[in-house]
């Protein structure tokens, strides 16, 4: 009886995975797209520029502390940004990271101090952590960060978006993100082509935008498909 039972269940999955299978495939098809070619140049910093002007990047840059959540919550935020220090939170870790000297953060579990191999484990794990959910909310301010190119693309009906590719920094350098813009420079949403998601040219909305008390323009929110990335309550300070 209980390998009947097995062999029903390996069946089960055998006809689940071949689904999934099935079904990634035709999403692949739908919507994979090829990564475009653009013009590097004048132009393409110059529609950087205005992209920059239009989210307020001169108040950004004074911005001293970002607030934000991610994750449904699980990850929460506090960046001292004028001090490269981020306090990271999730579960019941709680990371003091020191973005330019990693080997200086220090580590806590319900509040006591973690030591040892299971230190450089949760540093990397806040800095991965970091790495993903900051580029949800401050993606636009890094297009001129070093590593960066930035191409102009000309898209099929006419209108032109900034392909930004970024060769070194964060997680995972070689990630292009396709930007497309309103007739004012405020981003309304990109693609991207990375590499963490097999299908290229997926498209996140950037149109959930906010003015912070110190004056920079912040998104709360993306849509990605069915999925809203929920940034919880932003703020940006001096």
């Amino acid at each position: 009886m209980i390998g009947k039972l097995l062999k029903i269940l390996g069946k089960g999955l055998l006809y689940l995975a071949a689904l999934l299978l099935v079904g990634f495939g035709v999403l692949y098809m739908i919507y994979d797209e090829a990564l475009p070619t653009g013009i590097t140049g004048e132009k393409a910093d110059a529609l950087a520029v205005k992209m920059l002007k239009a989210i307020n990047n001169d108040a950004y840059t004074q911005t001293q502390y970002l607030e934000w959540t991610f994750a449904k919550g699980a990850h929460r935020y506090k960046w001292d940004k004028a001090n490269g220090e981020v306090d990271v939170a999730w579960d019941d870790y709680r990371v003091l990271l020191h973005l330019n000297s990693p080997s200086k953060s220090k580590v806590f579990e319900n509040e006591t101090e973690v030591l040892g191999e299971d230190r450089k484990k949760r540093i990397d794990q806040a800095i991965g952590f970091f790495n993903n959910d900051s580029f949800w909310l401050v993606a636009p301010f890094k297009v001129f960060d070093t590593g960066t190119e930035r191409s102009l693309v000309t898209l099929e009906d006419g209108s032109q978006a900034l392909l930004v590719t970024y060769s070194s920094g964060g997680s995972t350098p070689g990630d292009s993100y396709l930007w497309h813009i309103g007739p004012n420079g405020l981003p309304e949403s990109f693609q991207m082509w990375v590499s963490i998601i097999p299908i290229g040219g997926l498209k996140a909305t950037w149109d959930d935008w906010k003015i912070m008390e110190s004056g920079a323009f912040l998104p709360t929110s993306h849509k990605l498909g069915p999925l809203t990335l929920d940034m919880g309550e932003v703020r940006g300070y001096n």
